[in-house]
């Protein structure tokens, strides 16, 4: 499965209060991570973490990664 023909990783966090009776609460909010550059099963790029894997401390070196826009401050 991709998205945007990029490879990701979902967490969802869930709290376990009870093994018995077996009680599990799920969070609303979760956590999606994705590569910065898009998937290929091309042999020449097979090195190339930008692309295999999700983790930001090493995305964050890829040079061509784009942070978005910076926030602006607006007057009311």
């Amino acid at each position: 499965m991709l998205i945007n023909n990029k490879k990701f990783d979902l967490r969802v966090y869930v709290c376990i209060t009870s093994i018995n009776p077996l009680r599990i609460y799920i969070y609303k909010e979760g956590l999606v991570r994705l590569a910065t550059e898009e998937y290929s099963n091309n042999k020449k790029i097979l090195n190339n973490p930008f692309v295999h894997l999700t983790n930001y401390s090493i995305n964050k070196h890829n040079k061509d990664l784009n942070f978005g826009a910076k926030e602006t401050k607006t007057k009311d």
